[in-house]
């Protein structure tokens, strides 16, 4: 895990410190954006859930996620309002390790994808550099990898919750930029959609909890 925090952090640094690309000093943060999404993520069981009394249980997935995004901000001169969307999907899923299942709290499961969408607000800590905040609603799948020795089922696990996070944007000129960006989501509410004629569940609780460290590179219109 830390190793590859420090490798996603050290590829945006490295792009932001580059002297490819020529600063433009009339780059503004205002208007429509789009990126793509590299990063780290880790979904947990919340608190409510964990598994402290099996030490075994390691009730946890990580993987790389990867994505778009969309957004338009406003610059009001030191101060910058927008709004996004993001749409993600991730590798990660729960393994057998030395023999130890990574239960998850919900069984055997892959993340699926992962709908986003916030506002944000920063301070322009340079002309060139945002410093920011987000927050917003987020609805993420997670596949049920299940079959009888027969048949193989297809279901998801549809989760809604909160989204926040922070990071700093640097704009390489008038129309480009890149991010590294951290942020956490808690999803408090589930339900399992049945694929074919069955009806999905009711709303039930949960507690998962996720935690990513992203970078972005994109451009402004």
């Amino acid at each position: 895990m830390k190793k590859t925090v420090a490798f996603l952090a050290g590829i945006s640094l490295s792009a932001i410190a580059a002297p490819a690309f020529a600063q433009d000093s009339d780059a503004t943060f205002t208007g429509p954006r789009v990126e793509g999404i590299i990063g780290y993520d880790i979904a947990t069981a919340g608190s409510s859930v964990d598994d402290d009394i099996n030490q075994d249980n390691d009730q946890s997935i990580d993987g790389l996620m990867y994505g778009v995004a969309v957004g338009y901000d406003v610059d009001l001169g030191g101060v910058v309002v927008g709004a996004e969307a993001e749409l993600t999907d991730s590798t990660a899923k729960t393994e057998f390790t030395d023999g130890d299942f990574e239960g998850f709290g919900f069984g055997n499961v892959r993340a699926g994808r992962d709908l986003y969408f916030g506002a944000r607000a920063g301070i322009k800590a340079a002309p060139d550099m945002l410093l920011y905040a987000k927050g917003g609603y987020t609805n993420a799948k997670f596949d049920i990898l299940s079959n009888d020795g027969t048949t193989e089922y297809n279901q998801d696990i549809d989760t809604d919750g909160f989204r926040v996070g922070a990071g700093a944007e640097y704009a390489m000129s008038t129309n480009s930029f890149v991010k590294l960006e951290y942020r956490y989501s808690n999803y408090s509410k589930a339900e399992v959609d049945f694929d074919g004629d069955l009806a999905d569940t009711d709303r039930f609780d949960v507690d998962l909890d996720r935690h990513q460290v992203v970078a972005s590179y994109g451009f402004r219109f």
